[in-house]
């Protein structure tokens, strides 16, 4: 019910043809008024006729992944039931022929890794903050990696930056959270803050940076064509 009105929001209210709708498990869940905590193979149960029912409109599989933060993840079987709910979405998404939003918490090798088992082609790793020897590897793969305002908050981000080629860099602002600001909601208008920030880390301008990142988006989201059009 929740994913069919952002469906419907995405089509028909605020952003006709702007809003594209992915749907996926995250690794982290929360059900009404507990607390959050890590994800389990029957919370993908549900959602399973979703990918079936709305796979003509959902423009990739996300946003999934491993978050193994140790007070989500404590024990191993937590992390392990988290691998096998990430590895049943990605066979979905080669099924459907779909690219993945992937987040990657604590956990950048393994996700990286677990990936390229899958024999997944098309994937961004959002908010990626991985070393950067394993965005390396993630870009030799042919990976994306996206990178939201709150790298402008301080420069632990700028070795990564500078090592990832432009060509596989895509803006994001993961609104409502990791905006510039911490203790403000963030908006989709800040991704202005993502394209500066990584053209001054590259010494390039904001114009090379967003044309680049665009033509990434729609080479990783193809789909997303269709929207742009309507």
């Amino acid at each position: 019910v929740k994913f069919h009105k952002r469906l419907c929001y995405c089509e028909y209210f605020s952003y006709p043809g702007v809003v594209a709708p992915c749907l996926g498990i995250h690794p982290i869940q929360c059900w009404g008024s507990q607390e959050q905590r890590s994800v389990r193979l029957q919370d993908l149960d549900s959602a399973l006729p979703l990918f079936q029912k709305y796979r003509d409109e959902i423009v990739a599989v996300g946003e999934i992944g491993l978050d193994f933060t140790p007070w989500y993840a404590p024990h191993a079987e937590h992390r392990d039931e988290q691998e096998a709910v990430f590895r049943r979405q990605l066979e979905i998404s080669k099924a459907l022929d779909l690219p993945v939003n992937v987040h990657s918490r604590s956990a950048a090798k393994v996700t990286i890794a677990v990936l390229k088992e899958e024999g997944i082609q098309q994937a961004l790793l959002h908010n990626f903050a991985g070393k950067p020897s394993v965005a390396m590897e993630g870009v030799q793969a042919g990976y994306f990696f996206s990178f939201p305002p709150a790298v402008s908050r301080n420069e632990q981000r700028v070795k990564l930056i500078k090592q990832i080629p432009l060509e596989h860099i895509c803006l994001e602002t993961d609104s409502p959270a990791l905006g510039p600001d911490k203790q403000a909601r963030n908006e989709p208008q800040n991704i202005t803050i993502s394209c500066e920030y990584i053209a001054r880390v590259k010494g390039i301008t904001p114009k090379k940076v967003a044309d680049v990142t665009t033509q990434n988006a729609l080479r990783l989201f193809p789909k997303i064509h269709r929207t742009l059009k309507h």
